[in-house]
């Protein structure tokens, strides 16, 4: 797999896009080999739009000629120019209105990104209704397609820190609403998958990481602002954004019916404490902590991705670099923390 380009620090945002959405050679390899366009559902998340344009570069470098179509509510006129700029059709559309899913075209890949996780609780049903009832009505409407839905680790229940992470062989036991709900989202995928010979991928992601978002942000913004940094989860899994999304390009050509389920996650077990000291080291800050380590943590074994897809061409070690560089020059971040520290499943 190609090496992501040695960078000491990112300058801009249009930097951090550039690399972020740089496809690897499996991804153009893949989408060379794949028929057809793309539609990504959900595109106007967290990482939509990464995804997005690497499937649309991936498609030109393998000199396939091939709409990427997002679909999104799209509360951003920005980002839908910014999609447009990039060679990305874009269709505003709310997933649960009638007739709008009817209306999207007829394409053989799917990527499922809609969901709800933030602000579940008190909008439980809403939940419910984005990730277990929706992914219904879009294995009906794409029934003949290849289907990539995005779930979560956190299907999962805690696992302790010495066996190194859940695999998939392991049963789910979810912990709170948003978790069962994602439960459902997959029950459901599958129940369609096996009903109607519908090939899909479920991708188990836990934690999609870069310098605006993540765990690996959370921890460096508690850390420069003088906040406690948390210990009850006190260890996590963080992969590169990009490199996530690499794999689940790559997984609409593994989709299978029933689903092949996967993890994609961060390869190295890492310390909250220790993340925590080396952010302190790098922005020149003392360190306070919360609470201590428990001996479980919310952790995902992604061996069988790798296996798959190949090895993750950013290390947490970078990411801890670039995050920091980026920090203490005052980058854009989305503001929206991830609640890794939540042990309970409320969100």
């Amino acid at each position: 797999m190609a090496q992501v380009p040695q960078k000491n620090s990112l300058r801009d945002i249009d930097d951090l896009d550039e690399l972020l959405s740089e496809p690897t050679e499996a991804v153009v390899r893949t989408l060379g080999a794949l028929d057809g366009d793309i539609v990504i559902l959900g595109v106007g998340g967290k990482m939509g739009p990464t995804l997005a344009r690497m499937a649309k570069r991936a498609s030109e470098i393998a000199k396939v000629p091939r709409r990427v179509i997002g679909v999104s509510r799209f509360s951003s006129a920005k980002l839908e120019s910014k999609l447009h700029a990039w060679g990305v059709e874009t269709v505003r559309y709310d997933l649960l209105e009638p007739k709008s899913l009817s209306a999207l075209p007829d394409v053989p890949n799917i990527v499922f990104m809609a969901g709800m996780k933030f602000g579940t609780t008190g909008q439980e049903s809403m939940t419910w209704a984005m990730n277990s009832f929706l992914p219904g009505l879009v294995s009906e409407r794409y029934r003949q397609s290849r289907i990539a839905a995005f779930s979560t680790g956190n299907v999962y229940e805690l696992s302790p820190v010495s066996l190194g992470g859940s695999t998939e062989q392991d049963l789910p036991n979810p912990v709170g609403e948003y978790a069962m709900s994602c439960l459902g989202r997959e029950r459901i995928f599958e129940y369609f998958s096996r009903t109607n010979q519908t090939r899909m991928s479920i991708l188990r992601l836990n934690y999609a990481t870069e310098l605006r978002y993540g765990v690996l942000v959370d921890i460096a913004h508690k850390v420069y602002s003088g906040q406690s940094v948390p210990l009850s989860m006190g260890y996590l899994n963080a992969i590169w954004q990009g490199d996530a999304c690499a794999m689940s390009l790559q997984a609409l050509a593994c989709a299978s019916a029933p689903p092949l389920v996967i993890n994609i996650a961060g390869p190295e077990l890492l310390s909250v404490r220790r993340i925590a000291e080396q952010f302190g080291e790098r922005l020149h800050k003392p360190v306070r902590f919360e609470g201590r380590e428990s001996d479980d943590a919310l952790l995902s074994n992604a061996k069988k991705s790798y296996e798959l897809f190949g090895y993750p061409r950013v290390h947490a070690e970078q990411m801890i670099s670039w995050i920091a560089d980026w920090i203490s020059r005052g980058g854009e971040t989305l503001a929206k923390p991830t609640h890794f520290e939540e042990r309970a499943g409320r969100f």
